[in-house]
């Protein structure tokens, strides 16, 4: 028997790091994302492979399911380590899940370069979670952590709101929301003007893990940010001119500036573009937002910068 499973990439448009305490944020998977296949064999085995975007094998490990899923293993590859972690969690989660006597050929497929800062963690999760049957934002809080819209990118086909409940916030803000910890919606975000926006990478991979860890040894009187990001979100998603969306990304960027005490990516690599420049997600790395046009973007590969995607070319709507 043979199962597959895929989960779609993501990109955080608004609420970077804010989202982590309750902010309203946009977010849109990709068209890029990660597939899981998952073939029953009679032996008592994992053999895992996985590949990338070029089709080559990146990693490979093959595992004793009668004694090497479990939360301590001896394998020094840090990638068997925490493949290892994540099945057990799953486990942990469902205990039925490989406690048969067959074993299983696993292998998973990146669509995009693992550098680029799309998923590669989450959709695994997203995957494995599905193999697994259980719930994915359980097997992300006990494994990697974050605030989760990425598993919901995995989920959604379509642009969603994510928020996080936050109660102490939410009385602050007379905020009423329903029972849920997790709030997702979809939402018609299809800007007119989306032919004026790029994706720019930045040639560097940023550690998420890393910097929420900074981000909450810093935060400090966060209520009127996420009241404005909240404001901010909504009129991004509703907003029809091109004029307006860089004045409201701009407005995003000096806040979480603010609150993360970093200069803004515009002032700090490129403070001669004409456009506007927004992060999307963790500072400093991954993929940027820029407005601008075809010509506009020779700016950026002048300097070096030469993954540039068209908003129709990555968005997945």
């Amino acid at each position: 028997m043979i199962k597959k499973y895929y989960s779609n990439g993501k990109l955080l448009i608004t609420g970077e790091y804010l989202v982590l305490d309750g902010a309203l944020s946009l977010a849109v998977p990709t068209q890029f994302g990660q597939s899981l296949t998952v073939e029953t064999i009679d032996e008592p085995k994992l053999i895992w492979k996985s590949i990338n975007d070029k089709g080559a094998i990146w990693f490979e490990d093959e595992f004793n399911l009668q004694n090497e899923i479990s939360r301590f293993t001896r394998n020094d590859n840090n990638i068997s380590k925490r493949l290892i972690e994540i099945l057990f969690a799953a486990k942990q989660l469902n205990p039925h899940f490989l406690s048969s006597n067959i074993g299983y050929k696993v292998s998973t497929k990146l669509d995009f370069p693992q550098f680029w800062g799309l998923g590669s963690s989450s959709t695994l999760i997203n995957n494995i979670a599905q193999w697994a049957d259980v719930d994915a934002y359980q097997l992300l809080e006990q494994t990697f952590g974050g605030s989760g819209y990425d598993i919901a990118c995995a989920q959604h086909d379509l642009p969603i709101t994510y928020q996080l409940k936050n109660k102490f916030l939410d009385e602050i803000l007379n905020q009423v929301q329903d029972g849920n910890k997790i709030i997702v919606n979809e939402v018609d975000f299809y800007p007119n003007f989306k032919d004026h926006l790029y994706f720019v990478h930045l040639n560097k991979k940023q550690n998420s893990r890393k910097e929420i860890a900074q981000y909450n040894s810093i935060k400090n009187n966060i209520v009127l940010a996420v009241s404005e990001i909240n404001d901010i979100t909504s009129k991004v998603i509703t907003c029809s001119s091109l004029e307006d969306f860089e004045y409201l990304i701009t407005s995003h960027e000096q806040i979480i500036s603010k609150i993360i005490k970093q200069e803004p990516i515009k002032e700090l690599l490129f403070n001669d573009y004409k456009g506007a420049i927004k992060s999307l997600g963790a500072w400093g790395g991954d993929f940027i937002l820029a407005t601008g046009n075809k010509d506009s973007m020779d700016y950026f590969r002048l300097k070096g910068y030469n993954t540039i995607i068209p908003y129709h070319d990555m968005a997945l709507n």
